[in-house]
């Protein structure tokens, strides 16, 4: 599958549907993006049951904004409507590749299951304080 290029109107419907999406937050004057493109595209065709989507942060500056992205090309990793992943910087092939490995061997029950006890013991900290 090629890559998809997301915007505020498709970007929450793009995550909240698909299980795995990688995002490249990129720019048309910047070098390091245009070099680290193929090697996204190449891991798009490489993977189809995982959606990769591109953010031009000069076209969707709210997206960059609300994801605080600094400085690009930054990749972040959502599964299961969580951020499992968030760097800047171009990955080269086998890097990206081993990512996605890692992102495939995730235990996103372990995962929800600590967002749920953080999520608790934030409550419990507020209750504690009379909040």
């Amino acid at each position: 599958m090629a890559t998809v290029e997301l915007t505020k109107d498709n970007f929450e419907s793009t995550i909240t549907d698909n299980a795995t999406v990688l995002v490249d937050f990129w720019a048309q004057w910047c070098g390091p993006c245009r070099m680290f493109a193929p090697t996204f595209e190449a891991a798009s065709t490489a993977n189809p049951d995982i959606v990769f989507g591109k953010v031009d942060t000069e076209a969707q500056p709210e997206l960059a904004e609300f994801f605080s992205v600094r400085s690009i090309p930054t990749l972040m990793v959502f599964r299961d409507n969580v951020v499992l992943y968030s760097q800047a910087g171009a990955l080269p092939g086998n890097m990206l590749d081993d990512l996605i490995d890692q992102v495939r061997k995730v235990d996103m029950a372990e995962v929800h299951r600590q967002i749920a006890e953080a999520a608790d013991h934030d409550h419990d900290a507020a209750d504690a304080h009379g909040h």
